[in-house]
């Protein structure tokens, strides 16, 4: 679990904890639709760069934001982001793809397996995608993933090739040597061949068991659940950390985005409500995760899109965020003043042009 720093201490609430676990190999970063997913993995792929010796960042979300949030083209292969020399992006589809296959039959058998068993062809996809992976020698791997419910797909993925692989062995035994027959008999040769079919089951299981055991090594493996101080977002990731735990993957680090911070000098009904609200939820989860590293990302005016602004943003992971002004004190009411001045006299300058404007009509 994350360290505290000391006995009663709270946990640091920053990400460095992460940059200096250097054995940390797989990095997921999941949570609830719309929370800020991508722009969080994004920046701490940046920041294990600067402390590992080559990082590759792979989108499993079908939506594809990787390339948006580098302002960069990428495709199912690595691709060097532009501006660094040991830092790579993917993005990948979690569906079979048709070339990945042999032919037409071999293609059309694992079509009717896939509809047979929910969830087989997003394993076998994931299978493939790790095999790649695991012939790159990168220092460590972040994995930007679809909203929730996927992402706990994911997790399922050994079971479900179990599966497949027992729906095979039960047509092998049912059948026998039908389907070898049948496939001579139609000249389709050896690539629909029973056995060639359950030993590539095989070997994608055998691939994903080996990452299955790193995944539940919390040395090699963390997840980052990303969120935003709502009642939705916090359930989301209460279910979440919930799943991890019975998956016995590790999670200690919890980023919370999108926090209103009370440094506007214009008093707001609407951003008071909403800073209030915030900070109910803000709380819950430091009840709730007492002992994670709890990172809170102040919602900012503009989108964070491209290497420069991510690297901006990325100071925010490192060193908590401060309000930039501080209620109740001498500068917070002075400059609360100036803004009130500054108001009034533009209210002034427009009664005048509409006094004007009427005395013309």
């Amino acid at each position: 679990m994350a360290d505290g720093g000391g006995d009663g201490a709270m946990p640091d609430p920053t990400v460095r904890n992460l940059l200096e676990q250097e054995s940390l190999k797989w990095v997921f970063v999941g949570g609830k639709g719309g929370v800020g997913k991508t722009t969080c993995s994004s920046i701490l792929s940046i920041l294990l760069a600067s402390a590992r010796q080559s990082v590759l960042v792979i989108s499993t979300d079908p939506a594809h934001n990787l390339s948006d949030a580098f302002q960069q083209r990428f495709t199912k292969f690595p691709t060097l982001v532009r501006g660094f020399n040991n830092l790579y992006a993917m993005e990948i589809d979690p569906k079979v793809e048709n070339d990945d296959f042999a032919n037409e039959g071999m293609e059309g058998f694992l079509s009717e397996l896939t509809n047979a068993i929910p969830g087989v062809d997003e394993a076998m996809s994931f299978a493939e995608m790790l095999k790649l992976v695991q012939t790159m020698d990168y220092s460590v791997v972040v994995f930007d993933t679809a909203p929730t419910g996927h992402t706990l797909r994911l997790l399922q993925f050994p079971a479900t090739l179990e599966k497949g692989l027992e729906k095979m062995m039960a047509l092998k035994n049912k059948f026998g040597g039908l389907l070898n027959q049948a496939t001579r008999l139609f000249g389709l040769g050896d690539e629909l061949n029973e056995d060639a079919m359950l030993g590539r089951l095989e070997g994608m299981k055998d691939v994903i068991e080996q990452v299955n055991r790193q995944f539940k090594d919390p040395d090699l493996t963390t997840f980052v659940c990303v969120c935003i101080p709502e009642f939705l977002s916090l359930y989301e990731t209460e279910r979440l950390v919930q799943e991890l735990a019975k998956f016995e993957i590790d999670a200690h680090n919890i980023i919370i985005n999108q926090v209103l911070f009370d440094e506007e000098a214009v008093e707001s009904k609407l951003l008071k409500a909403r800073i209030k609200m915030q900070q109910k939820y803000i709380d819950q989860f430091h009840m709730l995760y007492d002992d994670f590293n709890i990172t809170k990302l102040p919602l900012l005016p503009e989108e964070v899109c491209g290497v420069q602004a991510l690297q901006n943003f990325s100071r925010h992971f490192l060193t908590p965020y401060k309000a930039a002004l501080k209620r109740g004190t001498v500068e917070e009411v002075e400059q609360r003043v100036s803004l009130l001045k500054s108001a009034l006299q533009e209210a002034e300058s427009e009664l005048d042009r509409l006094r004007k404007g009427k005395q013309v009509a």
